[in-house]
């Protein structure tokens, strides 16, 4: 038997899964377009980083008075650029901006985006992995309708897709629209994005925990018997530690390796320090998509209610295994 060698990109993909919809108009498809050459932008730029004057701070502080990286402002500005661009986006709102974007009222403004153009950029001056996460939600048909504040806060499980793309060894755009969770590598030689990983799911249970253990001492007691028991054997074999101090790397290692990722709540930040609707959800959708499960606490990450955009929330998510062993020793922290 012949080996099949058919090539999938991801505008091929995405045009298969709309086909599955009767009535879907191409908007969708095209707005992911947006997505994807953005990052094709953003990681031609991170790959030179080195060689030009886009190193170091920007000398600005963000909204979240997080110092900006150059790298931080440039890919932000690709990002608002080319997503304003589609007709279909109606608003846009970056981790980077304090307030969101309100660009269309239209029939055909129907989406809301909602991105971190590139998490973890304070590794790039010593060449660690970095990556940008996106999710998107979906606004009322009727432009009269629409609030444009309760329209953009919406639960996670309320999103229509959501992923990340990996600024690594390669670029890797891993990517649900509610349909399992799929990755594409970039293939320089063509400047697509390949199917690469179909279908992903997460191992029921992993070797690794991911999580800073500088900060362990100001965890919940929950959370550090959780972290004492993976390490003394608990779950059948003692885990070890893989911590990239990169959140898109962490979480792609997690996903695809299995094990736990964590950013617990600690005595600085009691609710926690990732960005609910920038990070943890997109990271949640993906994880559940996957087979995995991401927790704050006992809630559910895709649960929790927004109350403003730059809103902050623990997390834990991973395997079967490593996520029921968490709940018990919430259980018995109780």
């Amino acid at each position: 038997m012949e080996r099949d060698n058919t090539v999938i990109t991801f505008e091929q993909h995405t045009l298969l899964q709309q086909r599955r919809h009767p009535g879907a108009s191409g908007s969708f498809a095209w707005l992911l377009s947006g997505i994807t050459l953005a990052t094709k932008i953003i990681q031609a730029k991170v790959r030179r980083a080195g060689l030009g004057d886009l190193l170091g701070d920007a000398g600005a502080t963000n909204v979240q008075g997080e110092t900006q990286q150059k790298l931080d402002v440039f890919s932000n500005q690709v990002m608002l650029h080319y997503l304003g661009l589609r007709d279909s986006v109606g608003i846009l709102a970056s981790e980077e901006n304090e307030e969101p974007f309100f660009l269309k009222q239209s029939a055909d403004a129907k989406y809301i985006v909602i991105f971190d153009p590139l998490d973890g950029s304070s590794n790039i001056d010593v060449n660690v992995s970095v990556g940008t996460t996106f999710s998107i939600l979906r606004r009322p048909n009727d432009p009269h309708e629409r609030d444009d504040a309760l329209d953009l806060l919406q639960p996670g499980y309320k999103q229509v897709a959501a992923g990340y793309v990996l600024y690594g060894s390669s670029t890797m755009l891993v990517y649900s629209a509610g349909d399992g969770v799929h990755g594409f590598t970039l293939d320089p030689a063509v400047g697509a994005y390949i199917l690469s990983h179909e279908n992903i799911r997460m191992p029921e249970q992993g070797k690794w925990y991911s999580v800073n253990e500088a900060h362990v001492d100001s965890f919940p007691p929950a959370y550090q018997n959780f972290i004492a028991g993976l390490r003394s054997g608990k779950l059948g074999k003692k885990y070890a530690s893989r911590y990239i101090g990169s959140m898109v790397a962490d979480v792609h290692r997690t996903l695809l390796k299995g094990g736990v990722f964590l950013y617990p709540p600690t005595a600085d930040n009691p609710r926690g320090k990732l960005r609910l609707m920038y990070e943890a959800n997109p990271i949640a959708f993906l994880m559940e998509q996957a087979g995995g499960k991401a927790l704050c606490g006992r809630q559910r990450v895709l649960e929790m209610q927004p109350e403003t955009i730059h809103q902050r929330t623990a997390i834990v998510c991973g395997g079967r295994r490593e996520m029921e062993f968490f709940e018990q020793c919430l259980d018995e922290a109780s």
